[in-house]
This record gives structure tokens, sequence and C-alpha cells, in this order.
């Protein structure tokens, strides 16, 4: 699996978690939800991401999103 494909798999895992943390537990985790979207928002127009650099630290290869 590519670095690029990790990150987005990983980041659609923590909104379905935090949404049913949301109706589970506490509204709350819908705060958790806006800060994954946001991090996706900006990743996308810097093209920095800090999941995909601590990734590649551990040696993930990149795909054509996070080089």
């Amino acid at each position: 699996m590519s670095l690029d494909r990790f990150v987005f798999a990983l980041a659609g895992v923590f909104i379905l978690l935090s949404l049913a943390l949301s109706q589970l537990h506490s509204v709350n985790w819908l705060w958790f939800t806006t800060f994954v979207g946001a991090n996706l928002l900006q990743a996308a127009f810097t093209g920095f991401c800090p999941l995909a650099k601590i990734l590649k630290a551990f040696g993930i290869k990149p795909g054509h999103a996070f080089n």
C-alpha cells in the first residue's frame, strides 16, 4: 500500500470513528471530524501532510500525491 492510500484510508477511518463516537458518546467528537477534514483541505492546497511526513520517516514509499 502506498503512502497516499494509507493516509486517505486512515483519514476515512478517523472520520467514521469520530462520527460513530459522536452518536454513541458525545457530540463533541465532531470537533475531531472537523480537524481531520480541515487537515485534508490544507494538505490539498499546500501539499504538507503531517501524517505523510511521519510515515515517510518509517520508510513507507510515497505515491503520486505526497512526493
